[in-house]
């Protein structure tokens, strides 16, 4: 997360100047000016604040890839290219078994 530009998206989608936000949430506009240009980095509670004042919020969120199970790419790039093309006919099969599993929803 790049705090710098995280909040002078927010600030901006809120429609605040800094000086609105330093004086809706106690932090220095001097302050609020550093962190937007990257010259500062803010503690969390600081960020959750200034975030808030903007109506927006901080969300943890699992990194990409991370938990991902990759055994079967692996396998699959473990294949010569032949071998994966034989693959495309089952494969093309199941995509059509998905795509009409949703349509009937």
């Amino acid at each position: 997360m790049n705090a710098a530009h995280t909040l002078r998206r927010a600030r901006r989608r809120a429609r605040l100047t800094q000086r609105t936000l330093a004086v809706r949430t106690g932090v220095a506009q001097p302050t609020v000016a550093r962190i937007e240009t990257g010259v500062e980095i803010p503690r969390v509670d600081t960020l959750t604040r200034l975030l808030g004042a903007c109506g927006e919020t901080i969300e943890s969120l699992p990194r990409a890839g991370e938990g991902v199970d990759r055994t079967g790419i692996r396998e699959l790039l473990g294949r010569t290219p032949a071998e994966r093309l034989a693959t495309l006919p089952d494969e093309a099969a199941t995509m059509e078994r998905l795509r009409a599993a949703r349509r009937a929803r």
